[in-house]
């Protein structure tokens, strides 16, 4: 069943007695249903844990304005303090794994430890600029020579499936969120740390998740789940299971 957080502005479920001891973040497009099936495993053993919305999506209402993952960050401060009073274990995937990468980072917020899977965190090699077409057509619009149709036209052919399935409020969110990376997080994370990546994740690869783990403080245990690919917490629910039980132990 939902449950209200943050003063009514973010929702999600919470699963297992006791003490909250563990807070699931997911990712870009997806819901705190991601989680369902590990935060049961999870209450199997004895550990409460609560899989949230992130604002924007499934039941929790858009943001008031856009912001990347250290925007949201700041908007999940608060319910982190609100969710129990002993240091938390996040788990993020994805997008998810941007937010908790800046909240491990910032001052003030003390946590058990951190999962990352399937979280892009360092920009890809090569600088991943986009398509010179694509750039040159944004100048032209830039210099008010081609109209918003063609932009946007221009926008859906070479932009991702993410961009292409948000609007609004949503979409700018997006844009911020891609131009981060998080270097100077990452080096500022003390507490103990795991990634978790599907051997075939095409959308993260493990090269990515194996160029975070070398600028983070405190030395990372790396689990490479075989068989499996972006989704990891839906497809393979048991390896981060795994993951939080060594840090909660």
């Amino acid at each position: 069943m939902l449950e209200a957080f943050g003063n009514g502005t973010l929702f999600g479920e919470r699963t297992g007695d006791g003490p909250i001891r563990v807070l699931w973040l997911h990712g870009w497009g997806r819901s705190h249903r991601d989680f369902s099936v590990a935060a049961s495993l999870l209450a199997s053993h004895g550990v409460a844990s609560v899989a949230l919305d992130l604002p924007g999506f499934g039941a929790s209402p858009l943001p008031p304005v856009a912001g990347g993952a250290r925007y949201y960050a700041e908007l999940l401060r608060p319910v982190i303090g609100e969710l129990s009073s002993a240091p938390l274990v996040l788990v993020g995937h994805s997008f998810g794994g941007r937010v908790a990468a800046v909240l491990g980072a910032t001052p003030g917020v003390t946590l058990a430890g951190i999962v990352f899977t399937g979280a892009p965190l360092v920009r890809r090699e090569g600088g991943g600029r986009s398509p010179w077409r694509y750039r040159v057509i944004r100048r032209l619009y830039g210099a008010r020579l081609v109209s918003d149709a063609v932009i946007e036209k221009a926008r859906r052919r070479y932009g991702s499936v993410d961009y292409n399935n948000a609007s609004g409020l949503l979409r700018d969110i997006l844009v911020a969120t891609v131009n981060e990376s998080y270097e100077p997080e990452l080096a500022r994370i003390t507490v103990p740390t795991a990634m978790v990546w599907g051997e075939g994740d095409h959308d993260v690869s493990l090269a990515s998740a194996e160029r975070a783990a070398r600028l983070l403080s405190s030395r990372p245990t790396v689990q490479v789940v075989a068989n499996c690919g972006h989704l990891v917490p839906t497809t393979q629910p048991a390896s981060l299971v795994s993951a939080v039980l060594e840090m909660v132990a």
